[in-house]
């Protein structure tokens, strides 16, 4: 069974790209078939750190977001979709007119949405928005990314999150830590990927010292429990 997974959140400077490779180094650290899927024209910065792994997709062109459901036909992987800000309008076009979600459901395709959040009052409407209009659809994901905020508790109190902890498609929040930020600005600095910034320490290479390896991989191990916990979750209720 393949799984389609969109990163968001529409609002700019919430996090969806480190999102984006924490996924994608998930995927790849437990060796599941994985293509990365970069919509962000400006700022590519997925098939910056995953370049093998990823292709560059136009939210503009139906011709070239179909590309997200030929790739997911064709084998069972998983399939990421890097969006960038300000695109939800571009989806929901392609989702509404091509019926998307019946499709899926049709041919057994797990959809997920990680809706990514800074806890502030843009963030805070726009996932409401959101899963007012998805929530019963698609699985939803809201990820407080603790990287670009501190308080969710507005996140937190919405009423989506109020009913049937047992409801599918599965809603949930799941926590996204905070990676020190000399650390993270460093890796983004030198290009690394995250099992880059882990394990190269080469002499003549560029990369982290030993203890931003530590802090690297403490973080990695963290954020991937939280992925893995609702993973499980949307596969144990298809």
């Amino acid at each position: 069974m393949s799984m389609i997974h969109f990163v968001g959140g529409e609002k700019g400077g919430v996090g969806k790209s480190v999102l984006s490779r924490t996924l994608s180094q998930y995927f790849l650290d437990n060796d599941m078939a994985y293509m990365g899927l970069d919509a962000d024209q400006s700022h590519p910065t997925l098939t910056r750190y995953y370049d093998g792994y990823t292709r560059a997709i136009n939210l503009d062109l139906f011709e070239s977001i179909d590309t997200i459901m030929e790739i997911a036909l064709e084998q069972d992987l998983h399939v990421l979709i890097d969006l960038p800000a300000q695109s939800q309008r571009f989806l929901d076009r392609w989702i509404e007119e091509n019926d998307v979600l019946a499709l899926c459901s049709e041919m057994g395709i797990e959809l997920v949405y990680w809706y990514t959040v800074d806890g502030g009052p843009d963030s805070i409407n726009l996932l409401d928005s959101f899963l007012t209009k998805y929530s019963a659809n698609l699985n939803c994901i809201a990820v407080k990314n603790y990287g670009c905020g501190s308080d969710f508790s507005g996140i937190e109190a919405l009423d989506h999150f109020k009913g049937d902890p047992l409801k599918v498609p599965v809603l949930r929040q799941i926590s996204l830590p905070a990676l020190h930020e000399a650390t993270i600005n460093k890796i983004d600095k030198l290009g690394l990927s995250f099992w880059a910034a882990i394990n190269v320490k080469e002499s003549g290479t560029q990369h982290l010292s030993l203890m931003e390896r530590q802090r690297s991989k403490v973080w990695l191990k963290k954020s991937h429990g939280a992925i893995e916990s609702v993973l499980q979750e949307i596969v144990q209720r298809a």
